[in-house]
């Protein structure tokens, strides 16, 4: 493999239509393709000073250098001029070096384009409050947020501050200003950066993960306090994800945060990508909740349990549970019943 390159890499990934790049000893070049990975068949295997070399190609500057060797991992973004950006996970295995490249598409998705229900165009403009996108790792939540992003970049007069780890789609100024904040290369937190915002005069801010008490609590600050708030969290389901928010803080405060969230909660969206039954690609099942006035009452009086059924009953205001999202694309013939069940909450289709 001594005359490949990372970016001969990266284009032969992006021509086959990969998601992600896995490399690894022993291994050629693995692409993820649809949910599935599968060694390229044009590059060979690789060894030892192969990924090494290969990872030195993708590392930017000596800071990630200095992270990879003092932790064993390293987080970053790099670009191939005309080919296109990746977000890196760089790190140690065995002693050898490895990554996992996600492929970033050069262009800023229009929101229109994603196929996703109007309800989320909606939620994206509101004035302020808090808007919270859903999924597990590699369900599009960052590819959503984007278009969300970008909708309003087209629509709206203001400021619009990103935190990211790593910075991941590049937005350019259109009706806005937009600012974008790598962690560990523009600052050194979410926490941090997010504390940092409320200085800075924004309008919306995206922050791209939701990881701990402090940048939890100071997201709700903002977006109680007159900002239009995005944010990411780890989370299968609308009433899990109002769960996991309360959780992260101690007993005492949590009936505070409830009011809190209550408050300011806008809406959740929850995503999962499912492999299409024809095998052609992945389509985007979609819980929506939407912040009625019933659906607050429930979260400021700790009845979370009852957060589905409201779900349910709520279509003519746009919601929609993961089950009948499901059940809608297997209708369509979209995907199969059996991923449809698979993927489903509570119970098969």
């Amino acid at each position: 493999m001594a005359n490949v390159s990372a970016v001969d890499v990266v284009k032969k990934g992006v021509e086959a239509g990969a998601s992600d790049i896995h490399l690894t000893v022993f291994r050629p070049p693995l692409f993820r393709i649809n949910g599935r990975i599968n060694p390229a068949a044009e590059f060979e295997i690789l060894n030892a000073e192969d990924t090494i070399r290969l990872g030195q190609e993708l590392i930017p500057n000596e800071k990630v250098r200095l992270q990879l060797e003092e932790n064993g991992q390293a987080d970053f973004s790099s670009a191939f001029p005309g080919v296109g950006r990746v977000r890196v996970n760089l790190y140690i295995q065995r002693g050898s070096w490895a990554a996992a490249l996600r492929l970033i598409p050069v262009n800023v998705p229009e929101l229109s384009s994603l196929n996703l229900p109007p309800i989320i165009a909606e939620l994206a403009q509101k004035e302020s409050g808090l808007v919270l996108v859903t999924g597990v790792t590699g369900s599009g939540k960052s590819t959503t947020l984007a278009a969300m992003i970008n909708l309003l970049n087209h629509t709206r007069n203001g400021s619009i501050l990103t935190l990211e780890d790593p910075i991941e789609y590049l937005h350019r100024h259109g009706t806005c200003i937009i600012n974008q904040r790598e962690i560990g290369t523009d600052t050194a937190s979410f926490a941090l950066a997010l504390r940092a915002a409320l200085r800075q005069d924004p309008d919306v801010i995206l922050v791209g993960e939701m990881r701990d008490l402090e940048t939890i609590s100071t997201a709700l600050t903002a977006a109680e306090t007159g900002h239009l708030v995005f944010a990411t969290l780890h989370s299968g389901s609308a009433a899990q994800t109002v769960e996991r928010v309360v959780d992260v803080f101690p007993p005492h405060q949590q009936g505070q945060v409830r009011i809190q969230l209550a408050n300011c909660l806008q809406g959740i969206i929850t995503q999962q990508l499912v492999p299409k039954a024809d095998g052609s690609g992945r389509v985007c099942a979609t819980e929506i909740l939407v912040a009625t006035p019933a659906i607050r009452n429930l979260i400021r009086e700790n009845k979370v349990h009852q957060i589905v059924s409201s779900i349910q009953t709520g279509s003519s205001m746009g919601m929609m549970t993961m089950e009948k999202a499901l059940k809608m694309l297997y209708q369509k013939g979209q995907i199969s019943l059996e991923e449809a069940n698979k993927r489903s909450n509570n119970s098969e289709l």
